[in-house]
């Protein structure tokens, strides 16, 4: 029989969404996977919250890819990039994204200061994505796809 370890279990359900993520922590389990882990789940709450709130974030993927395009990944680049968030472009894109809740502006333009920086290939926290690039055994796993009823 196994013997009983710790674990790091997180579970979600909002309408149709579902997310199950656990991990069984062992003595030998080391520091990177926990966190590996945790950033996982960190980036399941953070790509959903927006959606949520009903930010539109295609249309900031979209302004991110836009506002990057051809631009060397470093802070040079990046303070660049950062200065045009207060163009009336970038601006407008940003209330569009919005729909008519412009309350929750500042946050779809935190939405939009994520996914540029990520496109610039730097994060505001830590990631998966990072961790790979930093450990390179540590593997992304690609979620299983859902099985209808009428195939099981």
């Amino acid at each position: 029989m196994e013997e009983e370890g710790d674990y790091i279990d997180f579970m979600a359900k909002y309408k149709e969404w579902i997310s199950i993520k656990r991990l069984a922590v062992w003595p030998d389990t080391k520091p990177e996977e926990i966190s590996f882990h945790m950033a996982g789940i960190s980036g399941v709450i953070d790509s959903k919250a927006p959606i949520f709130l009903g930010i539109d974030t295609q249309k900031l993927e979209a302004l991110a890819a836009k506002m990057t395009e051809g631009r060397k990944k470093g802070y040079e680049s990046l303070s660049e990039v950062i200065s045009l968030l207060g163009t009336k472009e970038v601006k407008g894109t940003i209330s569009d994204s919005c729909g008519e809740r412009k309350e929750i502006s500042k946050l779809a333009e935190a939405c939009l200061l994520g996914k540029i920086l990520k496109n610039m290939g730097m994060y505001s926290s830590i990631t998966q994505e990072a961790m790979t690039k930093i450990f390179p055994d540590l593997k992304i796993k690609k979620p299983l796809g859902r099985i209808k009823k009428s195939e099981a």
